[in-house]
C-alpha cells in the first residue's frame, strides 16, 4: 500500500474548504477522502477521523472542538458536513463516567454539538475526544484484520508491527472502547497507533500527513508480513463444472429470488423481494469451489461493522444440483430453510424477538457459480457484496498464515441489532414498489421512458429494452442521475427476435436476480388504406407489435413462474384496439391482437399469481427532451388522413376527448405502477388512459 499524499492535492483541498471551514478541517476532508477512496481500508460508511482545533461561538469566544465523522457516511465523499463539531472539555468529562448506556451516550454526544441540525457523529466519538492527538484515523484494513483475527493474532500484530503500537483485545465499540482508551491517556509519546484486535487500527499525530502515511505504512507492513508468510496454494478445489458462472447464475438467481423472499402477512403485497448482486471473480470460484469453504465461510464477519450488511455468516450450497432445476429448486429450498432456523434460534438465543426479523441470508455462496448477495436495493446488494468480496479475500490471507477466528456469537449478535449500527440502514423503503424489477420494451421511447420513470419514483428497478442504443443510454443515464445508481440498466433488444428477447431477459436476471413487472410497450406504426397496404408492411408491423408482444410475454411469464412469487404483465395497448381509424389498419390490427394474447394470458396465469392487464392510451407525443419516435415518423401521415395541419395534431388529440385534457407518458407510467402495486385484485383488465374518447369506451 502506497501513500497517495500528493501537494497538488493539499492545494486543491486548500481552494475547496480552507475559507469557509479553515485549513485544519481542510487537511482533515483531504485525507479522510484517500482513506475512504481504498476499499482496502474501509467499506460503505465504515472507518472514521476527526479532528481537534478551535471552535468560535455564538458569544465569539474561542471554544475547543473536536470535528467528528459522522455516523454512516463514506470517508471517500466526505464534505464540511458530514465532519460535526462538538465541545472537547465536555466530551471529556463523561470519562469520569463508569457506565453508558448507547442512548445516554448518543444523547450526550449530540448534546455537544454547536449545531443542533448536525448528523449524529460517529459511535467513536469519544475514542476521537479522549486520544489527546490533533489529528486521529481509524479504519478497518482488511490486512490488519488478517493478523488481528487469527488464533494467535496478538503475537502476529506485534511481529508484523514492533513495539510502537498498543494492542487492545476486542473490547465492544462506543463507550467501553473509549473508557478503556481514556483509562490510558495520555498516550505514550512513543506510540504510533493502537490496533484493535478483531475490529482495526488506530493512528495519531498533530499533522495529518503524519497520521494518514503512519496509517498507510502500517497496513503496507501488515500486507507485507501476510505476504511473506503466506502458505502458497491454501485452497484445495473440490468441485468443479464446465458450465460457465454467467449461465448458471442465469438457471438459479430466480429460484434463488423466489426462496429468499421474506412473507410480509400483507395480503396485497404477500413477500419481501430482494435485489441481486453477483460476482465470479476467479477468487471467489476458486474460494466457493474449495474443501476449505465451508470451515472459512462459517468464521464470522472480518469486524462488527460488516454484520449490518452481511449477517453474521452466509449460506453456503457446497454440491449444487446443477444437472436437475427440479433437484436445485428442492435443495435451496431446504438450504434456505434451515438457514432461517438457526438464525432464528440464535436471534432468539441471544433475546431478540425471532418473529420480528427477516431471517434469510443476505450472502448465498454456490460452488461453480460464485457469489450471491441480496438487498432491499441494488445499492444494498452491492455495499453486501463488497463487504463480502473483501471478507473472502481476507479470509483466504488468514487461511494462509495457518487459521481463522472471530468473536463469539455473543459479541456478534450485539453488534447485528445494536441500534446506533442499524441506524446507518436507514428507514426501510415503504414505495409501493419497493424491491420489484419492471422491464420495459420501447424503453428509450417517450412512453416507454416515462413508464420507467413512475416506476422508479414508486421504488422500482428498471430495465429499459431498445433497440436504439444512443438514445437507450440518455435515457439510462437521466434515470440513474434522478433515482440513484443502480436503478435502471439498458438492454439492446430486437423485440422481434427470440434470442435477443431471451438474452434481454438472462441479462436481467444477472443484474438483478430476476423480475416482477414486464411491460410489452415496444412499438411500430404504418398509415395507409388497406387496399394500397403492402404486405411487407403489414408483417413488418405485426412482427413488432403483437410478434414482438407475444415474445416478450413468454419469455417473462417463464421467468415469473420460476420465481414462484407471482408477479404482474401489463401490456401497452392503444385506444385503437376499441376506437380504430381510418388508413391505421396495420397498427389497429397488430395492437387488437396484442391485447387479446394478454386476456389469454390472464386465464392462463392467473393460477400462479400473474396478473394481465392492458392500458388503453390514446396519442402520446412525448416532449422536446425525450419526443416520440412513432409520431415522428407516422404524424404528418395521419395528419394528412384527417386533413389538417401537422401542427394542430396534438391540440386536435386534446380536444377530442371529454377532459379535453393532453394524455403524457407519465399517465401510462401511474397506470402501469396501478396495476403492479396489487392496489386491486384485478386480471384480465383495459383500463383507458385516453381522457376519455367514447367510441374506445371498453365493451
Amino acid at each position: 500500500m502506497k501513500s497517495r499524499w500528493s501537494e497538488q492535492g493539499v492545494r486543491d483541498a486548500m481552494d475547496r474548504w480552507s475559507a469557509a471551514c479553515g485549513e485544519e478541517l481542510a487537511l482533515r476532508l483531504y485525507s479522510a477522502r484517500l482513506l475512504g477512496g481504498d476499499p482496502n481500508l474501509v467499506l460503505h460508511g465504515g472507518g472514521n477521523v476527526s479532528v481537534k482545533c478551535m471552535h468560535r461561538d455564538i458569544f465569539g469566544a474561542q471554544v475547543e472542538c473536536v470535528c467528528v465523522k459522522a455516523s454512516g457516511r463514506d470517508l471517500a465523499a466526505i464534505d464540511t458536513d458530514g465532519m460535526p463539531a462538538l465541545d472537547l472539555p465536555r466530551l471529556r468529562r463523561l470519562g469520569d463516567l463508569v457506565r453508558l448506556t448507547d442512548e445516554e451516550m448518543v444523547n450526550e454526544i449530540r448534546g455537544c454539538t454547536f449545531d443542533a441540525s448536525a448528523p449524529t457523529p460517529s459511535i467513536e466519538t469519544l475514542v476521537h475526544a479522549f486520544l489527546p492527538h490533533k489529528f486521529v484515523d481509524h479504519t478497518h484494513a482488511d490486512a490488519v484484520l488478517a493478523l488481528t483475527n487469527q488464533p494467535n493474532g496478538e503475537k502476529l500484530v506485534r511481529e508484523a508491527l514492533g513495539d510502537r503500537i498498543a494492542i487492545l483485545p476486542y473490547i465492544k465499540p462506543g463507550f467501553d472502547l473509549a473508557r478503556e482508551i481514556f483509562k490510558s491517556a495520555p498516550i505514550d509519546a512513543e506510540l504510533d497507533a493502537i490496533v484493535l484486535m478483531h475490529h482495526g487500527l488506530i493512528t495519531f499525530a498533530d499533522g495529518a500527513r503524519e497520521s494518514y502515511e503512519r496509517h498507510i505504512a502500517l497496513v503496507d507492513a501488515c500486507e507485507r508480513f501476510v505476504q511473506g508468510r503466506a502458505r502458497k496454494n491454501a485452497l484445495t478445489e473440490s468441485f468443479k463444472t464446465s458450465t460457465s458462472p454467467s449461465d448458471l447464475c442465469t438457471r438459479v438467481a430466480p429460484i434463488l429470488r423466489g426462496a429468499l423472499a421474506w412473507p410480509t402477512g400483507d395480503e396485497d403485497r404477500p413477500h419481501a423481494r430482494s435485489i441481486l448482486e453477483w460476482r465470479a471473480t476467479d477468487e471467489l470460484l476458486a474460494f466457493v469451489n474449495s474443501k476449505e469453504c465451508r470451515l472459512l465461510a462459517e468464521g464470522g464477519p472480518l469486524t462488527c461493522d460488516h454484520l449490518i450488511h452481511t449477517k453474521s455468516k452466509p449460506l453456503l450450497i457446497e454440491r449444487p444440483a446443477w444437472h436437475d432445476d427440479h433437484a436445485l429448486r428442492a435443495q435451496i429450498t431446504a438450504a434456505v430453510d434451515a438457514f432461517r432456523r438457526d438464525y432464528q434460534a440464535y436471534v432468539s438465543t441471544h433475546g431478540g424477538d425471532a418473529n420480528a426479523i427477516d431471517p434469510s441470508p443476505r450472502v448465498v455462496l454456490m460452488a461453480g457459480a460464485g457469489l450471491f448477495c441480496w438487498g432491499p436495493t441494488k445499492r444494498q446488494a452491492r455495499m453486501a457484496a463488497d463487504v463480502a468480496e473483501h471478507t473472502v479475500a481476507a479470509k483466504i490471507k488468514a487461511h494462509s498464515l495457518g487459521g481463522y477466528e472471530f468473536l463469539s456469537p455473543r459479541h456478534l449478535y450485539d453488534m447485528e441489532y445494536r441500534g446506533l449500527q442499524l441506524r446507518k440502514l436507514g428507514a426501510p423503503c415503504d414505495r409501493a414498489l419497493a424491491g420489484q424489477v419492471v422491464v420495459i420494451t420501447g424503453g428509450a421511447g417517450a412512453i416507454g421512458a416515462a413508464v420507467a420513470d413512475s416506476c422508479c419514483e414508486a421504488g422500482a428497478n428498471a430495465v429499459l429494452a431498445d433497440l436504439d442504443e444512443a438514445r437507450l443510454a440518455r435515457v439510462v443515464d437521466a434515470l440513474r442521475a434522478k433515482h440513484g445508481d443502480g436503478t435502471a440498466l439498458g438492454v439492446v433488444m430486437d423485440v422481434t427476435d427470440e434470442s435477443s428477447v431471451e438474452a434481454g431477459f438472462e441479462r436481467t436476471v444477472r443484474e438483478y436476480g430476476g423480475v416482477d413487472v414486464i411491460v410489452p410497450n415496444a412499438g411500430i406504426a404504418h398509415v395507409a388504406p388497406i387496399e394500397q397496404m403492402a404486405l411487407s408492411d403489414f408483417r413488418r408491423v405485426m412482427d413488432v407489435n403483437a410478434v414482438g408482444y407475444m415474445l416478450v410475454m413468454r419469455e417473462g411469464a417463464r421467468l415469473l413462474k420460476k420465481q414462484g412469487l407471482g408477479g404482474h404483465i401489463v401490456i401497452n395497448a392503444s385506444k385503437n384496439v376499441f376506437g380504430p381509424g381510418k388508413d391505421f389498419g396495420a397498427y389497429s390490427a397488430s395492437k387488437a391482437a396484442g391485447h387479446q394474447l394478454g386476456k389469454v394470458a390472464a386465464i392462463e396465469l392467473a393460477p400462479f399469481g400473474i396478473r394481465v392487464n392492458m392500458i388503453n392510451a390514446d396519442a402520446i407525443f412525448g416532449d422536446e427532451r425525450n419526443p416520440s419516435g412513432l409520431w415522428a415518423e407516422v404524424g404528418p401521415q395521419r395528419a394528412q388522413s384527417r386533413q389538417m395541419d401537422p401542427a394542430d395534431i396534438p391540440e386536435y388529440y386534446r380536444r377530442r376527448n371529454l377532459l379535453k385534457t393532453r394524455i403524457h407518458g407519465r399517465h401510462v407510467g401511474n397506470a402501469v405502477v396501478f396495476f403492479a402495486a396489487n392496489f386491486t385484485p384485478t386480471t384480465g383488465a383495459t383500463l383507458p388512459v385516453d381522457g376519455g374518447v367514447v367510441e374506445a369506451f371498453p365493451r
